[in-house]
């Protein structure tokens, strides 16, 4: 097998493409013969060693993944050679082949785009658990979308129509909000060129959003908490912005509002069969044409070093997938 692998987390110009015994799947795993990869956000963080989970290393980067089962181990019965799976383990995706444990795997129906499915369960396992269990979002409310023409802000945008909330959709330009009207924002805000405070009072007469999905930071936290509707939520998603905001208690107090942590992952962990009632309608929802991955552009996994920059960059709208 072939990988791109961290020695060093210093960056990505640290990674090398990488010749590596191809491995052996132990009881409980199954080996992947990946076709497709997602670039996350966590994904770039990782090898810079600015990531909250620290592998040891040397490891292969590459946290969302899908392709087919080429050999399973002892005890593993829900799998099958040949059979098309999509995981999200942290890290081994930007590779050949991968093992997986069994049960992290996804088993997709035959219909499932491999594209599509490498770009699935991150963003929308986030925020379904977001909008819909840690909000308990309702018909009729307004969501907030900050960030909204990325990966889980398109995901998020979905979620909310599909479950009968007005979507108020932020992005940092106006071909973005473009990108999110087209999924179905019910307005859109610039905020690199539109104060944030005025066009939200503006979008809710004054009232302000019930629900703010936030997995940005930085300077938009405050004035869209200051915003929030009475009783509202505010879902802490993630810092893409880099700074981790510091918020005036005082706002939570005087709107009556709660502000809520994100954490999928530890949610998938602790709570394994809620998150597989999860998944199973988020699989349902994919099939009635109720969500799809908005797929910025594709790439050879050879041209990872390019695709980190890209995402660097900020240019990213929806997921860019690597593809073998």
């Amino acid at each position: 097998m072939h990988a791109w692998l961290c020695t060093t987390p210093t960056g990505v110009d640290a990674l090398e493409w990488t010749e590596l015994p191809t491995p052996e799947p132990k009881a409980g795993e199954v080996l992947v013969e990946i076709k497709a990869a997602s670039l996350n956000f966590p994904d770039l963080l990782i090898v810079q060693n600015k990531y909250q989970m620290k592998p040891p290393l040397p490891f292969v980067p590459g946290s969302e993944y899908a392709g087919v089962v080429r050999a399973v181990g002892e005890g593993v019965t829900h799998l099958q050679v040949g059979q098309n799976v999509a995981s999200l383990t942290g890290t081994g995706g930007f590779g050949s082949h991968v093992i997986a444990p069994a049960a992290a795997c996804l088993p997709l129906p035959e219909d499932f785009p491999l594209v599509d499915a490498a770009a699935f369960i991150m963003t929308y396992a986030t925020s379904f658990h977001a909008l819909m269990d840690r909000a308990q979002l309702q018909a009729g409310e307004t969501v907030l979308v900050l960030g909204a023409a990325g990966g889980v802000g398109t995901a998020a945008i979905q979620i909310a129509k599909a479950a009968g909330a007005r979507v108020i959709a932020a992005a940092s330009s106006d071909e973005k909000c473009a990108l999110c009207q087209s999924l179905g924002a019910d307005a859109t805000i610039n905020y690199s060129s539109t104060d944030l405070r005025e066009a939200l009072k503006a979008a809710t007469g004054g009232k302000g959003p019930d629900v703010v999905y936030d997995p940005v930071g930085g300077d938009l936290a405050e004035p869209a908490f200051r915003s929030i509707a009475w009783r509202g939520r505010y879902l802490v998603v993630g810092f893409a912005a880099g700074p981790i905001p510091a918020l005036p208690w005082n706002l939570a107090l005087l709107k009556g509002a709660s502000l809520v942590g994100v954490f999928w992952g530890e949610f998938q962990r602790r709570e394994p069969k809620a998150n597989a009632a999860m998944m199973a309608t988020l699989l349902d929802w994919y099939q009635e044409g109720r969500i799809k991955p908005v797929i910025d552009s594709t790439m050879d996994l050879s041209q990872l070093p390019a695709a980190y920059e890209r995402m660097g960059s900020r240019a990213v709208m929806g997921k860019l997938v690597l593809t073998r």
